[in-house]
């Protein structure tokens, strides 16, 4: 007998423990019916009456709904869809320039290797 009411002890304080730690730990948004400081010491003062309280009454529920989620820039499809595309003839001409020149290297570097 004395090792099931031990054993009633640890469950009772071990709830009491984790109503109190949920208590106080839990976002304030989430705290219902009563101030956090009295949750406290109802589930302190009353237990295990006080932890199954504050489960049942006091937790505030989650919401279902995910939390709005702020988007950056290019993962806006809104924005992205102002963005207009910005032609540029002289940056086509700088391109073909690069481009000739980098073949040119690569014809030098090439040729300067078949000679060794």
């Amino acid at each position: 007998m004395a090792r099931l009411l031990l054993a009633l002890v640890i469950v009772i304080v071990a709830f009491t423990v984790y109503a109190l730690v949920d208590c106080l730990m839990l976002p304030k948004s989430r705290v219902k019916a009563l101030p956090r400081p009295v949750w406290v010491l109802i589930i302190l003062l009353f237990t295990p009456l006080g932890g199954i309280l504050w489960l049942l009454i006091g937790r505030g529920r989650r919401s279902t709904t995910p939390p709005p989620r702020t988007l950056a820039p290019d993962d806006d499809p809104d924005f992205l869809g102002t963005i207009k595309p910005v032609y540029d003839p002289q940056q086509d001409e700088r391109i073909r320039e690069l481009e000739k020149r980098l073949a040119e290297t690569d014809d030098e570097s090439d040729s300067g290797r078949a000679e060794r």
